[in-house]
């Protein structure tokens, strides 16, 4: 059974909210809010770099 975790940038008010499982040799990462939808499989690496864009605010959309 895959074990999800909540990230804990995620909040309870309808905002972001992402989960990540370590599979086998890869990441999982799915939108807790709809779990149903399945999941994006990334190796460690392209998670990594994920992180670095969007910690670098490289992937935010325009702001209303």
């Amino acid at each position: 059974m895959i074990q999800w975790r909540k990230a804990s940038r995620s909040n309870t008010s309808g905002g972001a909210c992402v989960e990540l499982a370590a599979l086998a040799s890869a990441v999982g990462v799915r939108d807790s809010k709809n779990p149903a939808l399945g999941h994006v499989t990334l190796h460690r690496e392209q998670l990594g770099a994920l992180l670095t864009h969007v910690k670098r605010g490289e992937l935010d959309g325009p702001r209303a």
